[in-house]
């Protein structure tokens, strides 16, 4: 399912261009892209030299993969209340957001339901209504025992214009797994209205990964992102040594993809976080670098590096790799923007 919205998320990259194209993301150069979150959508296949087409730098994309946006205690007051006990200790409003993104010269996001909120969505569904050539949502999955998260995805997706869903693992009823029955219900459901799902594995992969692993096997329609490499962090033990390793085997799933996101989480290093390259160096390798997409993880990144840090970061650590020109430009916006073509 696919949701047609204006300027930046207005498909105007023919089909028959994208097919031809070797590195699809430079066509973002002379065209203003849309998004498509389909599982069709997946690495470009083709013969078309890069010289074939000639871009101009200046005009490149740059999408942020992953943020969230909450209210301001004024809008909170007023009619975006904040979920009882999970009241924001950050500003995350969304004319902050835009404040750091100008300054940072990103032209574009996908914003994630924040817990902040929780299940009710309006104010993501107000951002995303006010600004629909600058954000794409991600909605929260509501796991509940009764089954109801299934027609909310429906109406959120559907009715409300929301393109990914994000399974929380801890959000699911106490002894329950994300393959229960509503999980496998609603992961489903997201390949059949063509939306990624998003796996939040915040203790760790290895916790998940066996879900991960049957979900993906189950119903490979349904395309997957894996929040801030999967919270895997450089390895240092034998446990964390078999996270990582998990991680890349997931690229023989077609359907899942990489956010390099979050680089202050899953670093030990300060900024700019240069002990991420050998990590992302193996994840390239194994996903290519069409799976692999860029986060900020805003407003978090806010305090650890500033917004326009944890840009300026993913570039100098791709520089460290080193990754190729073009490379960057998948991994700085090409692939999501290429996910969620129309």
């Amino acid at each position: 399912m696919a949701v047609t919205v204006t300027k930046l998320l207005k498909p105007l990259i023919p089909a028959s261009v994208l097919s031809r194209c070797s590195n699809p993301a430079s066509l973002l150069f002379n065209h203003k892209p849309s998004f498509r979150s389909s599982a069709a959508a997946k690495m470009a296949t083709t013969s078309t030299s890069e010289a074939d087409i000639k871009p101009t730098p200046s005009k490149v994309k740059i999408i942020d993969s992953h943020l969230h946006v909450w209210a301001s205690p004024e809008e909170a007051a007023d009619k975006f209340p904040y979920f009882p006990g999970q009241e924001p200790t950050l500003p995350g409003h969304v004319d902050f957001l835009l404040q750091c993104m100008e300054e940072a010269g990103v032209d574009g996001a996908l914003i994630v339901q924040p817990i902040n909120h929780k299940f009710d969505h309006s104010l993501v569904t107000s951002v995303l209504k006010k600004y629909p050539s600058k954000f794409v949502g991600c909605c929260l999955a509501n796991p509940a025992e009764d089954g109801i998260g299934i027609k909310q995805l429906e109406q959120l997706i559907l009715k409300d214009g929301f393109r990914a869903v994000r399974f929380n693992p801890y959000l699911w009823p106490s002894g329950q797994q994300m393959t229960n029955e509503v999980g496998k219900a609603m992961f489903s459901k997201a390949g059949e209205l063509g939306v990624p799902v998003g796996f939040m594995c915040m203790k760790g992969l290895n916790l998940h990964i066996s879900e991960i692993e049957e979900l993906c096997t189950e119903f490979p329609s349904t395309t997957v992102l894996l929040d801030h490499l999967a919270f895997c962090k450089p390895p240092s033990n034998d446990e964390e040594s078999l996270a990582f390793s998990n991680l890349l085997k997931l690229s023989r799933f077609p359907q899942v993809y990489v956010k390099f996101s979050a680089l202050f989480r899953v670093s030990r290093m300060p900024f700019p976080y240069q002990d991420l390259s050998s990590p992302l160096s193996q994840v390239v390798s194994s996903f290519g670098a069409n799976r692999v997409m860029w986060g900020s993880d805003f407003p978090y990144v806010v305090p650890e590096c500033g917004y326009k840090g944890g840009r300026e970061a993913a570039s100098l650590i791709a520089n460290e790799v080193p990754l190729s020109p073009s490379e960057l430009e998948w991994i700085m916006g090409g692939t999501i923007m290429q996910l969620f073509q129309d």
